[in-house]
């Protein structure tokens, strides 16, 4: 599940004002932010990147990090200037192989001004050489990076990638990635997709990994430290690279026993969610004692170990190959459509305890619904558009799917698994919203669902019995019995009031 790197709404506002420049307003300045209500200074505008080239080298012991990003770019307006978001220390910047004057402003903009304006349309290389000590970086009060006694990890929601790479971070605008990493021998370095080769020398190695698929910012993850690493192949034929850190201590059984059913869970879901969408599968679980969640980096997901404190926790597992398809492929177009993510991920779950033989989906929904009382707090988040200090809240994922169940009972069965496998392809590799994802299931079920949207995912209060009768939820009057699989499942929430010592899943 996610991470929750908070930067409340009004300070992200606040933190706008401080980054724009004085000449911001000229029609050939590209906007220090991507225009997310939730977070007005995150992203970029006036430019797409296309790719990510990332060549690096990583020190452990003392957590530098060094070397050149190369970032492939259209502009998608004049340009005589634009924003990248990072706070390491830059050196020196290269716009279509000229030197670009540069300067930092606000939390976390990096300003750079091209030797020659940029035309709309044009195709812009630009290289960015730094280093730094990503550890001793902090934005809004916080720092994303996770330390570790052998190495680092960068592995975090909605910010991550500013700690170790330039770029337009917010989802919005996707990439794919080439990321090359040297350490000390004897270290690892884990990333997405594909290891396509290493090497080494005078005591360095090199891993080069390769994300063929467009990603999203934050789900670039970086985990250097001591790993044992374990590789195979998904009964489907995706090849799959699990690593655990080799001081996991008693955790190290339990998160083998569920991360290593990577590819065994990532085959059943296709039944509900269409063909994996990448050619790579795994999970990492680096020792982070500090921090309890988990996160769904693209094609590997990051694993706290608390998440398997308490023994084997595939439910985790599940959430997070759901979100392959519900967060990575189809990503959010704004932050306040986390539902799109959430809610499918935590709905996943149900179905695993459906497979399971431990409780239907519609005895956990009635269960759910009827555990929060009408003057619950949990009924006032609005799991469509919760807003900045409550998107990761508990209720974005349970009250979340209880909108899933509602809308599997009102279109039936047929047409829901036609939108929960038709979704993903629909809007593959790109971005949607949830009036989106209404419009699409009205599409597919020829119901008109509005009403329904509206009174699970957007009324800040709990459906009324009448609604929820109406929705085949809790009708009867009987408590629900609590269903065998609820522990496992409430055993992946950690803090979902993601502060910047929260824990949980995203």
């Amino acid at each position: 599940m996610h991470r929750r790197m908070m930067a409340p709404g009004a300070l992200a506002a606040a933190s706008l004002m401080l980054a724009i420049p004085a000449s911001a307003a000229s029609l050939s300045s590209g906007a220090p932010g991507i225009g997310d209500p939730y977070y007005p200074a995150y992203g970029n505008g006036g430019y797409d990147v296309s790719h990510y080239d990332l060549r690096l080298k990583y020190q452990p012991a003392t957590d530098e990090l060094q070397g050149t990003a190369t970032l492939l770019a259209r502009t998608t307006q004049d340009l005589s200037r634009f924003n990248l978001d990072f706070l390491l220390d830059v050196s020196e910047v290269r716009v279509n192989g000229a030197k670009a004057s540069f300067a930092t402003s606000g939390e976390h903009e990096l300003e750079i001004t091209p030797a020659k304006p940029l035309a709309k349309g044009a195709t812009v290389t630009v290289v960015v050489r730094y280093r730094g000590v990503p550890s001793s970086k902090e934005a809004y009060g916080f720092n994303a990076w996770l330390r570790t006694a052998d190495g680092g990890v960068a592995a975090g929601e909605p910010e991550g990638a500013w700690w170790w790479f330039p770029s337009n971070d917010h989802p919005r605008d996707k990439a794919t990635f080439d990321v090359s990493v040297q350490v000390p021998d004897g270290t690892q370095f884990i990333s997405n997709g594909t290891l396509q080769s290493t090497s080494s020398r005078a005591g360095w190695t090199r891993y080069n990994w390769r994300s063929n698929k467009p990603q999203a910012t934050y789900l670039a993850t970086f985990a250097a430290g001591r790993f044992d690493v374990t590789t195979g192949t998904s009964e489907s034929g995706i090849p799959v690279i699990n690593a655990y850190s080799k001081d996991l201590g008693d955790t190290a059984g339990a998160a083998r026993a569920s991360v290593e059913r990577t590819g065994e869970i990532a085959d059943w879901l296709t039944e509900y969610f269409g063909p994996y969408p990448y050619n790579a599968l795994g999970g990492y679980v680096p020792n982070t004692p500090a921090v309890g969640y988990a996160l769904e980096t693209q094609t590997r997901p990051f694993y706290s170990p608390r998440q398997f404190a308490n023994g084997s926790n595939v439910s985790v597992v599940v959430h997070e190959l759901a979100h392959q398809w519900y967060g990575d492929d189809v990503s959010v177009r704004d932050w306040k459509d986390i539902w799109i993510n959430e809610g499918f991920a935590r709905y996943a779950q149900w179905l695993w305890s459906e497979h399971e033989d431990e409780g239907t989906a519609q005895e956990i929904a009635d269960y759910v619904y009827a555990s929060h009382a009408a003057d619950d707090p949990f009924w006032t988040v609005k799991p469509g558009d919760p807003g900045p200090e409550h998107q990761f809240d508990i209720a974005v994922y349970d009250r979340g799917a209880l909108a899933l169940q509602a809308l599997r009972n009102e279109i039936g069965d047929d047409a829901f698994f036609a939108v929960l496998k038709g979704w993903p392809q629909r809007f593959a590799y790109g971005n949607a919203s949830v009036a989106d994802f209404q419009r699409y299931a009205e599409e597919v079920s020829g119901k008109p669902l509005a009403a329904l949207f509206d009174t699970w995912l957007f009324q800040p209060s709990k459906p009324a019995a009448p609604a929820a009768r109406g929705a085949s939820i809790a009708r009867s009057s009987e408590e629900p019995v609590q269903p065998k699989s609820w522990k496992k499942i409430a055993a992946t929430n950690g803090v979902h009031d993601h502060g910047h010592e929260g824990g949980g899943e995203h």
